[in-house]
């Protein structure tokens, strides 16, 4: 199971949000290529990079720090908010990212899916189902949809996806534990790549995933356990591997 800890920006700035609430922000570095390179130090092969202020506006805001961590770093990047348009797909792919996340486009957008797969290739592109009581949640999880998780993975995976980041609101930021029951059926029900996102704080939890049977998802993501010192990325990394 890959270790992908991630940063968020917002205004220039390393930050995390506690149940994705923009009002509720905690700023943890002025500069985000320092907490990139600290974190390949740790042994990190991928970063998990998230536009926050292109998630709320819908426009891309931080392609320029995104290149930084590249060239900083030389790890494999997936980067995701304010992804609306395949020219946004190519300019992320141009800046060196490995992975494109779309989120609201697509739910809002579903034959983006399918040109983004068809001129990227499958396993650029991923879908981040973020979702609160089984609903699928938008626009910076400003808006519940009546779509099921399962419903859009089965869309994107038709489209030729091959990987799903699935975030649990409830428990993201609250360092309480991963979603493992809606990680354990999306693995159940397709051959993909499943990450799983929100509530790991702890080696407890990160063996929570790797105890799921029959084997554990492809990948998870921690951010504010990094950053509070309740997980200790180094660590968290040599059990996974």
């Amino acid at each position: 199971m890959i270790i992908l800890p991630a940063i968020d920006l917002k205004n220039g700035k390393c930050v995390r949000l506690v149940q994705g609430d923009a009002n509720r922000e905690t700023i943890y570095s002025d500069n985000p290529v320092d907490v990139a390179i600290s974190f390949k130090n740790a042994g990190a092969k991928w970063i998990h990079v998230i536009d926050l202020d292109g998630a709320f506006s819908g426009e891309r805001r931080h392609t320029e720090i995104v290149q930084k961590i590249i060239d900083a770093t030389g790890l494999n990047i997936e980067i995701g908010g304010g992804i609306r348009e395949l020219s946004d797909i190519e300019v992320c792919i141009k800046a060196g990212a490995k992975r494109v996340i779309l989120g609201t486009s697509a739910h809002k957008k579903p034959e983006l899916v399918k040109e983004a797969v068809k001129k990227f290739g499958g396993d650029a592109i991923a879908v981040g189902i973020d979702c609160k009581d089984g609903k699928v949640a938008i626009k910076g999880w400003t808006e519940i949809t009546e779509t099921s998780v399962i419903d859009l993975a089965k869309k994107v995976i038709d489209d030729g996806v091959k990987t799903i980041i699935h975030t649990d609101i409830a428990v993201d930021g609250m360092l309480t534990g991963p979603d493992v029951k809606t990680v354990s059926e999306l693995m159940k029900n397709f051959d993909v790549n499943i990450i799983a996102s929100g509530g790991i704080a702890s080696l407890t939890h990160i063996n929570e995933l790797l105890n799921i049977k029959p084997h554990a998802p492809y990948g998870c993501i921690t951010g504010k356990a990094i950053y509070t010192g309740s997980l200790n990325l180094e660590e968290a990394i040599k059990i996974t591997k």
